[in-house]
């Protein structure tokens, strides 16, 4: 299972981050997950639970946007979403593409963390 050796490397770019923003508690990972990363979501999710323990992760959730597949139709000229990854024709008028314009995804894109009030002098 890949998805392990992914959420480590998740894990220790996150917290390399928050480490360098001074930061003492993360709550959560957002990631972007294309549909043609090759990552399945459910395991990844299984994974980073393990990954974190004993981090400055550690109790903190991820969250996963899914991103689905977008082709560029030439015919059409126009980028178009794709219902699933079994075809990729364009929806609009059935021309075949491999101009993938989204989908492959594995992005980390924030960190969400606590709240730390400083302390009342």
């Amino acid at each position: 299972m890949h998805e392990l050796s992914i959420a480590c490397n998740l894990v220790e770019i996150a917290s390399q981050s928050a480490s360098d923003a001074g930061v003492e508690q993360v709550q959560v990972v957002r990631l972007r997950l294309g549909a043609l990363a090759g990552v399945v979501k459910e395991s990844l999710l299984f994974s980073y639970d393990i990954a974190v323990a004993g981090t400055l992760l550690a109790g903190s959730r991820l969250e996963i946007e899914d991103v689905p597949v977008a082709i560029f139709c030439s015919s059409c000229q126009t980028i178009t979403t794709l219902e699933g990854i079994q075809s990729f024709c364009c929806p609009l008028c059935g021309q075949p593409s491999a101009d993938i314009r989204q989908g492959r995804e594995l992005e980390l894109i924030a960190l969400e963390v606590a709240d730390v009030q400083p302390p009342h002098t």
